[in-house]
């Protein structure tokens, strides 16, 4: 069982990275809020792995930090009707912090704008995770609204990021010049204005 690699960055996407570890090339599949944080080719690369065997495949799901690895064992492993699929589409769209804060607050509407979860699937993400993330939480949880903002800030720097590695740029550079760009206009910002500011 593979539960952490180490390695040089071969190859990056948004979604997948292949990393050397030893002369063996392991590709693994990766969320857009992990394959942000992704150094440049070349350098070193630690990832926390779960690795998902069936009798036709073999698939490796990698994190870049321990709790969003075991984050997404609870969601696929507790929830039924979430896959590895669906799982790595909803660390995609919301940080594991927003998710734990939304399953405490009961705020179903909120998750159900992950990609590939509804109403009943949201309902039953609350139900079957509340009680192992609230032991995590402090008293003062945050509103829906500071939820939402959170939500928006994310989204729109992962479709600025997403927009500028289209036109040709590196992770690391897509990403640090939309950091740039949303730190002078502010997160209100539209993401065409992000992009147009992070590409001047």
């Amino acid at each position: 069982m593979i539960h952490y690699l180490k390695g040089a960055v071969i190859e990056s996407s948004p979604l997948e990275i292949i990393l050397d570890v030893n002369g063996v090339g392991y590709s693994v599949q990766i969320p857009i809020t992990t394959a942000e944080k992704i150094p440049p080719l070349g350098e070193t690369c630690e990832l926390f792995i779960h690795p998902v065997y069936r009798e036709d495949s073999a698939a490796l799901y990698g994190f870049i930090n321990r709790n969003d690895r075991d984050f997404f064992r609870l969601l696929i492993e507790k929830v039924s009707g979430i896959g590895p699929r669906i799982g790595l589409s909803i660390l995609s769209k919301m940080s594991v912090p927003i998710l734990q804060q939304a399953i405490f607050n009961q705020d179903t509407s909120l998750l159900s704008k992950c990609p590939g979860i509804g109403k009943k699937t949201a309902e039953r993400l609350v139900i079957e995770l509340k009680d192992k993330v609230s032991s995590s939480q402090s008293v003062n949880t945050p509103s829906s609204e500071t939820l939402q903002t959170n939500l928006n800030s994310t989204s729109k720097h992962q479709d600025a990021v997403s927009s500028l590695m289209i036109l040709g740029y590196k992770i690391a550079e897509a990403d640090k010049r939309v950091s740039q760009a949303i730190q002078k206009l502010g997160i209100e910002t539209s993401v065409e204005a992000i992009i147009k500011e992070a590409l001047s």
